[in-house]
């Protein structure tokens, strides 16, 4: 590819506008989104506090959500700091290598949310199906693997768009109207065919979770089956409580990813605010409910966090 007059390859720095047209509430809009990010903050950590403190949370269910709980962290990190400082402190420069890490991490960390959901099923379902047979089918060799395999699977997946944008010339005007990188948005500042771009960033992410989603199904398919087979309905009720939590979790990561692809497919009319908004709102409400759900669900965290808040406050 030759870059055409005018055009580089590496352009210096983008400027990240923030939300076109809600410009003069910006600093209205950045409260409740760092109030939000606090609470994500607060949340996780106390999460992977108690996981890593308490042995008796020492077991795979509680091993994966505290890599939701890291994997959150660097989510809600990646993005919410650069989107704050343009909300107080107006349009933000970021250089073009900044742009990419931005946009890999922010990427890679969706990727590995979808994925754990996915392996967090699979742990409900031995648990649930195979009580007796749970320590010795998810050992701690098993679980490092699938560990290994989410992490791969993410990096192998994300790494590629890296080198997507870094073949792209760039000849346009450099600011982007969002409050962070992402990748079919920084791609379209490029003076170049971009179809490439398009077709795996929109392709291989969606199959991912398409894939992911039909594997969770298919896993709930068979713990509901496994429920109702129950002799008691005191068994079948704490068969399903314990899933309860892992259920919210999975409504609020991928329903507004999919209202998200929805309406920038068929929502031609919703104004592009409105996008920007919903997209930021993303990469802060999971990560900060997440762990409000499993602290109010899951009873061993719940009693832990009762512990260590009203143990220490009497003391």
């Amino acid at each position: 590819m030759v870059a055409s007059n005018g055009s580089s390859f590496n352009p210096g720095v983008f400027i990240l506008l923030g939300i076109p047209g809600l410009e003069q509430l910006h600093d209205y809009v950045g409260i409740p989104f760092f109030m939000i990010y606090l609470a994500a903050l607060a949340g996780n950590g106390v999460l992977l506090y108690l996981i890593f403190m308490e042995r008796s949370l020492h077991e795979p269910m509680f091993f994966l959500l505290s890599l939701l709980a890291a994997t959150d962290l660097i989510l809600s990190s990646t993005c919410v700091p650069k989107t704050l400082s343009i909300f107080w402190l107006g349009p933000q420069e970021i250089t073009f290598p900044g742009c990419l890490t931005q946009m890999f991490f922010l990427h890679f960390s969706f990727a590995m949310d979808s994925a754990i959901l996915l392996a967090m099923a699979f742990d409900r379902y031995v648990a649930i199906c195979f009580p007796l047979r749970y320590s010795t089918i998810l050992t701690p060799q098993v679980i490092s693997k699938i560990v290994m395999g989410i992490i791969s699977r993410s990096f192998c997946i994300i790494f590629p768009c890296v080198f997507l944008l870094k073949r792209l010339p760039f000849c346009r005007t450099l600011s982007i109207p969002h409050t962070y990188c992402e990748h079919i948005g920084v791609a379209r500042l490029a003076c170049a065919d971009i179809s490439i771009n398009i077709w795996y960033g929109f392709a291989v992410p969606v199959m991912t979770v398409i894939s992911d989603l039909m594997l969770i199904g298919i896993s709930y398919t068979l713990i509901l089956h496994a429920v109702f087979n129950l002799p008691s309905w005191n068994a079948r009720q704490k068969a399903l409580s314990t899933c309860g939590s892992h259920v919210g979790v999975i409504l609020t990561f991928y329903m507004p990813a999919i209202f998200s692809v929805l309406a920038h497919r068929f929502g031609h009319n919703i104004p592009h605010s409105f996008h920007i908004l919903f997209a930021n709102l993303y990469v802060t409400f999971p990560p900060a409910i997440n762990p409000i759900i499993y602290g109010v669900k899951t009873k061993q965290i719940w009693d832990k966090i009762n512990l260590l808040l009203f143990h220490k406050g009497n003391q």
